[in-house]
């Protein structure tokens, strides 16, 4: 059997509303864009959310935001996609990878205290797989030290841990909204904060520092416009906006599906030989927006190998980013200096998760991961 490692949800509800915004003025940020703003803000519950292009741009502008630059340091994790700590470096400062946890595969905040020094200006955690980062324990740290914390959510719109959700603790999330996000518009992202001043400021930011955006100059008598920042071109539009918002009434229950079928895989895996996978910790809500499994580093590749040529999908998230020739040659990094990030990244193997999937697709992936790992 066939299955494709990821399917999008999106169908008619999407494609009407799509629709009704190419018959309204705003394509670029506006009316849309505001409401899923609103939605975001509230269903997280703080103070809003800012719309922007992508993960990556909203990290990005994060980071600016707090005026993070040349000579400054970010503490962050090598077991993340590479926009994590490429957005650290594009605003000009320089990532400082600390370990994992080994059974989450998390940042350890026991090992960010260690990373500090009188050039960090933050720390960046990441929420992996939709399991949330200890943040009690990493804003009690960030408070002694007076660091802010920009949370990377790209995995994480569902999660809460220690009755935490994403931005309630950090100074900034950002989510994605990429193809095959748990709300997918292709491309998209959103910052999210309790502080209206650093709101007001990422709004400007997304806009090239624009005191008004287009919104707010043509919807009433024109009105001249300043330049207040030095800013980006990295606002969400309206037609992004319209293939999120039909999404968010199914939100809780497409993750209950998720969350179903994460749970047949670890009752199921669980008795395979030679198959670890990451823990949910008690507590935690994990968005469930990847499921990974751990097989022997040696068989790794011989593993994925097989699984597609039984047709399974299968990806892997990720390869530790301290590894990848760009951070080897540019920084001197070398094996061994963050072996629970090593290990995943060499063992790591993801596994078909989405809503579509059917049972007996699910029970398809169960039996091939079991003859291919053994």
């Amino acid at each position: 059997m066939k299955v494709e490692f990821f399917r999008h949800a999106l169908g008619a509800a999407e494609a009407e509303e799509v629709a009704r915004t190419l018959e309204q003025i705003f394509l670029t940020a506006g009316p849309r864009t505001k409401q899923f703003e609103d939605w975001l803000a509230g269903n997280l519950g703080v103070t809003g959310a800012v719309g922007v292009s992508s993960c990556t741009m909203g990290l990005f502008l994060a980071l600016k935001a707090l005026d993070i630059g040349s000579g400054h340091e970010v503490i962050t994790t090598p077991m993340t996609f590479i926009a994590t700590s490429n957005s650290i470096l594009h605003a000009g400062a320089t990532p400082v990878f600390v370990d994992c946890e080994p059974v989450t595969g998390n940042i350890d905040p026991a090992n960010v205290e260690p990373a500090i020094t009188p050039r960090t200006r933050a720390i960046m955690p990441v929420h992996l797989y939709g399991h949330m980062v200890d943040m009690r324990a990493l804003r009690r740290i960030a408070d002694q030290h007076g660091l802010p914390i920009i949370e990377d959510c790209a995995h994480c719109i569902e999660g809460e841990r220690d009755g935490v959700r994403p931005a309630q603790l950090g100074e900034m999330a950002c989510f994605s909204f990429y193809a095959t996000k748990n709300l997918a518009s292709g491309e998209g992202g959103a910052v999210a904060s309790k502080d209206p001043e650093l709101l007001k400021r990422l709004r400007r930011l997304r806009t090239h520092g624009m005191s008004k955006e287009a919104a707010s100059r043509y919807t009433s008598t024109y009105q001249h416009w300043d330049m207040l920042d030095l800013g980006y071109n990295g606002n969400m539009f309206d037609i992004q906006a319209a293939l999120l918002l039909p999404q968010c009434a199914h939100l809780e229950a497409r993750w209950r599906r998720r969350e179903a079928i994460c749970r047949r895989y670890e009752e199921a895996l669980a008795n395979v030989a030679g198959v670890a996978f990451p823990r949910v910790l008690p507590g935690s809500k994990s968005a469930r927006h990847l499921f990974t499994i751990w097989v022997d580093p040696g068989k790794r590749d011989a593993v994925l190998a097989r699984l597609q040529e039984e047709g399974i999908g299968v990806a892997v998230n990720y390869r530790a980013v301290h590894l990848l020739t760009y951070y080897r040659e540019r920084f001197g990094y070398r094996r061994g200096m963050y072996p629970n990030a090593e290990r995943i990244g060499d063992s790591t193997i993801t596994l078909p998760l989405y809503p579509g999937l059917t049972d007996q697709q699910v029970e398809a992936v169960i039996a091939a991961v079991s003859r291919a790992a053994a």
